[in-house]
């Protein structure tokens, strides 16, 4: 294990996310909370819904005003027991994957990934529809299985685009912001944990929010009004928000990430969890806050 201290952060931001089509989401939510104990808040997006080009946009805009720790809620890469097929004969990063995404998927508008999912070369891995076949393995990233292991959720993997609960989509549609937010933030943006934490640079993180509702003991129950939400995040070292009445999956999940991402930031495990190895720095990613007491 590799010994890193914690770097500091003064803003914390969470985004729900999705991979559908369309101009606009119900399923994308972003929140932020500062350095302390502040509760956080929910940043609303242009006319009231949040595309992933304004998502994009939104950050390109607030990442240079100040540094911060960004976690998105979707798979920063692919397992590459199955990816690495797209790319005979060398050692792919899981920066060759975010190129060959976005080389398919440029014509697709507002960063969808969906077309990598049915090319003939890296889209020979996902289930798309039907009964299971004979062929799929359902492969997950060693930090998937970290993460059950752990008993804070069990992801999916990304190659299963069936079902409520799929995250496929979602996660080809993030490499392209990640991959597009590189770009346009040169020096000022690093994507952990494929690159170290640098001074005064906001860092991009994966998230999975059930981990935090896990870790404030709602387990597999959603939250469902302003008490519930007040009490997870008190467990998490905030202040309540004080909102009344019922409040959305997606908000709830934002607002809970965003506190967990302030609680999670200071202790140096979570930068350096025992199961973070060559292949989950170079090529598969790691979920933040997962493997933190792992072998």
């Amino acid at each position: 294990m590799i010994e890193t201290a914690a770097p500091a952060f003064g803003r914390f931001i969470a985004i729900d996310w999705s991979g559908a089509r369309g101009k606009r989401y119900a399923g994308i939510a972003v929140a932020e909370c500062k350095a302390g104990d502040a509760a956080p808040r929910l940043v609303e997006g242009p006319g009231g819904w949040w595309s992933r080009t304004a998502v994009f946009g939104w950050l390109c805009a607030e990442l240079p005003r100040e540094p911060a720790l960004v976690g998105i809620d979707c798979a920063f890469s692919l397992p590459f027991a199955v990816a690495a097929c797209g790319f005979p004969g060398r050692q792919a990063t899981a920066f060759d994957l975010w190129d060959a995404v976005e080389e398919v998927c440029a014509a697709e508008p507002d960063f969808g990934g969906g077309p990598f999912a049915s090319h003939p070369l890296h889209g020979g891995g996902f289930w798309h529809g039907g009964p299971q076949p004979d062929w799929y393995q359902d492969p997950h990233r060693a930090t998937e299985w970290a993460c059950r292991a752990d008993g804070l959720g069990h992801p999916q993997s990304p190659y299963k685009l069936i079902g409520s609960r799929q995250v496929g989509k979602g996660a080809l549609a993030g490499m392209r912001v990640l991959r597009a937010l590189r770009a346009a933030l040169p020096g000022r943006l690093t994507v952990w944990p494929f690159e170290e934490p640098a001074p005064g640079a906001s860092v991009m993180v994966e998230i999975y929010p059930r981990l935090f509702l896990k870790h404030t003991g709602f387990g597999q129950r959603k939250i469902r009004d302003g008490a519930e939400m007040d009490e997870a995040l008190r467990r998490l070292g905030s202040q309540p928000l004080e909102r009344a009445g019922p409040v959305s999956d997606h908000d709830s999940d934002a607002l809970v990430s965003a506190a967990g991402l302030r609680w999670l930031a200071g202790l140096p495990q979570a930068w350096a969890p025992p199961g973070l190895d060559d292949i989950a720095r170079r090529q598969e990613g790691w979920i933040f806050g997962v493997g933190m007491t792992g072998s």
